[in-house]
């Protein structure tokens, strides 16, 4: 079971570590696109551009409908599922330590206004308290 879960989510990673196959998807988002319609952006060849789909199709991010000689492809996000889920586990890490950030930089923001302040307030005379 472990080995399978490892398997699936190291070939989702795998098909998404590419920038041309992250647009891909990006692209699928709007609906169903042929090889060619993927291809375009990319001035890639058709047997390029299937490749890519490939490795997506491995991942089970896409399917593909062969109808005559065209090659229809759709998203299918479930896989997804499965790298969102992954990256939750860390996500109160990168929270914790954003937080932390953003602390120290409002402390660092009051700092700097206080500077501000006291430097534009004229300095005061010995013995002219009022």
């Amino acid at each position: 079971m472990v080995e399978l879960y490892t398997h699936k989510i190291d070939t989702v990673f795998h098909a998404l570590s590419d920038a041309t196959r992250r647009h891909m998807l990006r692209e699928l988002t709007r609906g169903e696109r042929t090889v060619g319609q993927l291809a375009e952006p990319h001035a890639m060849s058709l047997a390029a551009a299937s490749k890519h789909i490939k490795v997506l199709e491995g991942a089970g991010l896409v399917r593909r409908e062969i109808q005559g000689r065209t090659h229809l492809c759709r998203l299918d996000p479930g896989p997804l599922a499965t790298a969102h889920e992954w990256l939750s586990f860390y996500e109160h890490f990168w929270t914790t330590r954003l937080d932390a950030l953003e602390h120290l930089l409002k402390q660092d923001d009051a700092r700097k206004a206080a500077a501000d302040q006291n430097a534009k307030m004229p300095p005061s005379k010995p013995g002219n308290d009022t």
